[in-house]
Order: structure tokens, then sequence, then C-alpha cells
């Protein structure tokens, strides 16, 4: 955990923009059903997949020059972008979920690669309001359950409150938060309906890797005009016209 990574005016424009986009795509499900693929909504919670076309700040999260030694050090020094998100929660929408457990990654969280499971991607978390106390939907995380050698019973799984030593993450506005894939992590209940959470998600994952739809879902615009020269690096070749033949970062 990473306190106090962004600073405050960082935080306000990127919330901001979370906002802005968040109102569009739901006037867009709203017109469209369909585009409920790409947000979900409960009350007035909504999450949004998929948003570095949303708003150039997002795009410029991607890569942020200070997060960068973090992924290259901790991760892989040639990676490639995975997925992005971002959740906006409100406890009077959510005071009674429950369980939600989970690694991340597909087939149930690569799990049938073996145990324990590889480190396969680095999921980056920023708070963008504050956590520092429990209940606000933190993120919760059982530590050293990348480790283990076996999955969890599905009723543990679909708990509210399980895993002996499982915690919240707790910190302030414009924190980030560095996990591996195969952390076992959900959001923790509301302790109250006047509760709330902004946060942003980016994964990164491994340059031989394509375990995400993401890639496919923005536009050859995106691809050819909207990234700088030194982003085009974080995705596949075969995503440009024309098509970049290169291995890794080549």
């Amino acid at each position: 955990m990473l306190e106090n990574f962004l600073a405050p005016d960082h935080v306000a424009r990127l919330l901001e923009a979370t906002n802005r986009s968040v109102a569009r795509r739901r006037a867009q499900v709203k017109a469209d059903p369909s585009k409920a693929r790409f947000t979900t909504q409960a009350g007035s919670s909504t999450r949004i997949l998929y948003i570095l076309d949303d708003d150039p700040l997002f795009l410029e999260m991607m890569d942020w020059p200070a997060i960068l030694p973090y992924v290259k050090g901790l991760f892989n020094p040639k990676f490639h972008h995975l997925a992005s998100d971002a959740i906006v929660d409100f406890g009077a929408d959510l005071m009674d979920r429950t369980g939600g457990w989970h690694r991340d990654g597909n087939d149930g969280g690569y799990d049938k690669i073996g145990f324990p499971v590889p480190f396969l991607q680095l999921k980056v978390g920023y708070y963008l309001t504050d956590m520092t106390q429990p209940g606000n939907a933190n993120l919760m995380i059982v530590p050293g359950s990348h480790k283990s050698r076996h999955s969890p019973p599905v009723r543990d799984a679909d708990g509210k409150e399980c895993y002996p030593g499982a915690i919240q993450v707790c910190a302030p506005a414009g924190s980030a938060i560095l996990f591996h894939n195969a952390l076992w992590h959900t959001a923790a209940p509301f302790a109250s309906p006047k509760h709330h959470r902004t946060m942003l998600y980016f994964a990164y994952e491994h340059t031989w890797m394509m375990a995400c739809e993401e890639t496919w879902n923005y536009s050859k615009d995106f691809y050819n005009r909207k990234l700088s020269p030194a982003q085009r690096k974080y995705f596949h070749g075969h995503n440009f016209e024309p098509m970049e033949r290169r291995q890794g970062w080549g």
C-alpha cells in the first residue's frame, strides 16, 4: 500500500472524470440496454469497465510515471495493459451485499494452471475517497492467500465475513494498493448506508498473455490516434493498422 500516492488536486480531477463517465455510461445504458455489458448498476451505485477511452485522465493513469517503477520492479519490466474499471458504490444500495470473494483471472482465477497460482496479473487500485476507517467497502484481503494450494469451499467464498485473518485495507484518498492476482479479496461490507466509496482499478499482464477481452473493445481510432508512441508498446501489435510486428516491446 502506497499512502497519499496521488496529490489531492489529482484525486479531485479523477473524481470529476469518474462522475462524468458514470453519468454518461448510465445514460447510454438507458438508451441502449445492450450497453449494460460494460456498465453495471445497483441503484445509484455503478461499475464501469474499459475506461481508458472514457477520459484522457484515465488513459494517463495507465502508465502514470510514478507507478511504472513499481509495475516493472514487482511484476515485469516489459508488461501489457490488461484491464481498467471504475467503481462508485453507495452503502444505501449495498448494505445487504454478501460474498464476492475471488482471485483475479480467467477460469476461476487461473486455478486450472495449478497451485499455488502463478503471478500472472498485477492489480493496482486507487482510493479516490477517504477510506481510513473500515466499513466503507474497503478492499478486504486475506494476507498470504496468494500462496494457497487449494480453493476455498463455495460456502466460504459466498460468506459475508469469512477466512480467519481477513483484513480491510484502510488508507486515505489518493492511496494506491498493489496486489497479486491470486490474493483472495472482495469489497468489505458497508457499516452505514451513508458511506460511499470511489475507486479506480488498473491491471497489467505479461506481454505473452491475452487474458482479457478489454483489448478487443477499443476502436481502431483509439489505438491509432489516441495512444502516445510510448503507450502503444503496452498493447499487442495486432491492434494497430497497419499491424505492428513485434515481440514484447520490440
